[in-house]
């Protein structure tokens, strides 16, 4: 990323505000859909930017509602536990807000990350056993916030594709066992702050990210940048569109008092760890295939 953006885009948000809608079960608390509408790349730069992509987003979910902290040089922290559906990561967030608007420092330690942890849709047999799962995690965040701003600093669990493959009582059970985990932390949580989030959502997420990087938030919609987002068991494909959209893919973003009206379409089964199963299935059934034919001969 381009630091220079970051902090552009930085001062940039000290007019901006975005606007947020109450929890649901099924959709984001930071974007509401739309009321009135019914060149060749390697391997390795797909798995960095779908990375990349992926960190974006959750920086930009811990970091937007905060710019309403108006306590100068406060010293503050949040955590994400991003359950994705090939392992479960923690990103340990540090920042200072200045003249009411979050400032970090990106070529500092303004974030931890540790993964390799099991991901959660792996519990589907043992869905109680979800929960003791984050403890290294949670570890691993207590060593880099200050034990003094434990019970300050927000920790979140979203989680992604891998669980909503699964069926919904499952999902609520690996869910509830990770918010009896999170509960007793010493971390500020609440239950609906662990949550499975939609695939549209997800891409809406990765748009805000992506164009955050790239210095266009907060301007004409027409010039910012869409996106298609690769992650293990999903992909996500969002920009903004002037045209009219059908209900189910739109989403509206207010930033200030500029209005983006996006196209979000999630492709569950399409990420490139499943894109990849189903290559390899597709290889083997050929050469099988290939095998009976041979005897037959």
């Amino acid at each position: 990323m381009r630091r220079s953006n970051a902090r552009t885009l930085g001062r940039k948000m000290d007019s901006i505000k975005l606007h947020f809608r109450q929890n649901s079960p099924r959709r984001s608390n930071l974007f509401s859909r739309n009321p009135k509408n019914a060149t060749n790349t390697t391997k390795s730069n797909i798995l960095i930017f779908a990375l990349i992509t992926v960190t974006l987003a959750l920086f930009c979910y811990v970091f937007v509602p905060s710019i309403g902290y108006r306590n100068p040089s406060k010293r503050k922290f949040k955590i994400v536990i991003d359950g994705g559906s090939t392992g479960t990561r923690i990103h340990v967030f540090e920042y200072v807000i200045r003249g009411g608007v979050p400032s970090f420092d990106f070529g500092g330690k303004w974030a931890g990350v540790n993964s390799g942890q099991p991901w959660l849709s792996s519990f589907a047999e043992d869905p109680e056993g979800a929960g003791g799962s984050l403890g290294e995690l949670v570890e691993f965040g207590k060593k880099r916030v200050p034990k003094e701003y434990w019970g300050e600093t927000e920790i979140r669990l979203m989680a992604t594709a891998g669980l909503r493959m699964l069926d919904l009582g499952v999902q609520a059970r690996i869910l509830e066992s990770c918010r009896k985990f999170l509960r007793v932390s010493r971390f500020k949580f609440h239950d609906d702050w662990a949550s499975v989030i939609t695939g549209s959502d997800e891409g809406v997420y990765a748009w805000v990210a992506a164009n955050y990087a790239l210095g266009t938030l907060g301007g004409d919609p027409m010039n910012t940048t869409g996106i298609i987002e690769l992650g293990g068991a999903s992909a996500q494909v969002t920009f903004v569109s002037s045209e009219p959209i059908p209900s189910e893919f739109s989403h509206i973003v207010k930033i200030g008092n500029i209005t983006y009206n996006l196209y979000s379409h999630s492709l569950l089964q399409f990420g490139q760890v499943k894109l990849l199963q189903k290559y390899l299935s597709s290889l083997q059934f050929c050469l099988d295939a290939t095998n009976i034919t041979g005897t037959r001969k």
